[in-house]
C-alpha cells in the first residue's frame, strides 16, 4: 500500500483575478452614487495595480495570460 500524496499547498502569492465586467442590464439607469460601472472600474483600477505588484514580484510570469 502507497502512501497518500499529501495535497499542494495552497499558494502564498496567488496572481490577481481581474473583477467580472457587468452587463448593461445590470445598470437600474437611476444615477446611483454609486453606480455598479463606477464600482467595476474602482475594481479594475485596483486590479491593475494588484497585477503589477503581482508581476514584479514574479517577473518569470509577467505579461503571460492567467492559467484557467
Amino acid at each position: 500500500m502507497s502512501d497518500p500524496v499529501p495535497p499542494t499547498p495552497p499558494d502564498p502569492d496567488p496572481r490577481p483575478l481581474p473583477p467580472i465586467e457587468p452587463a448593461l442590464e445590470d445598470c437600474c439607469g437611476s444615477g446611483c452614487p454609486n453606480c455598479i460601472f463606477d464600482v467595476y472600474q474602482m475594481l479594475l483600477e485596483n486590479y491593475k495595480q494588484a497585477l503589477a505588484g503581482w508581476e514584479a514580484r514574479h517577473p518569470d510570469q509577467a505579461g503571460k495570460p492567467a492559467e484557467q
